[in-house]
């Protein structure tokens, strides 16, 4: 079984995708590029992109009623290696111990440009 979330307190899927599915004892949950769902504005820089995809991920969470502290996996998308200190210390602030397995890889391009893209998986 598995059910669609959707929640407008994150950017809306713009393909064939759902923000995440609720699959039994796991969500997964859709990379999320750091646009504001308010305004549709990408915040300028590395430290205020990944504070937002990791904004979107905790609205996304919450419509499933869940917090950030049941994410299991990550995996980080970056434009650039040269910014995985400065996202690193964003994540820090935002996930606790025991902090969550994590992938982090640089990929040719993102959509809209942006310089981070976040998936996370999380347990019920």
């Amino acid at each position: 079984m598995k059910q669609p979330i959707a929640t407008k307190n994150a950017p809306g899927a713009i393909g064939p995708y759902s923000q995440a599915i609720d699959a039994g004892a796991f969500l997964f949950v859709s990379g999320q590029i750091p646009v504001n769902p308010a305004t549709g504005e990408i915040p300028e820089g590395i430290t205020l992109q990944t504070a937002q995809s990791i904004a979107n991920i905790k609205a996304i969470l919450a419509e499933a009623g869940l917090t950030i502290d049941n994410v299991v996996k990550t995996t980080v998308f970056l434009a650039d290696m040269n910014d995985f200190a400065a996202m690193n210390a964003v994540y820090a602030d935002n996930f606790t111990a025991p902090f969550p397995a994590r992938s982090a890889v640089a990929v040719k391009e993102l959509p809209k440009q942006v310089l981070v893209e976040i998936e996370v998986i999380a347990v019920k």
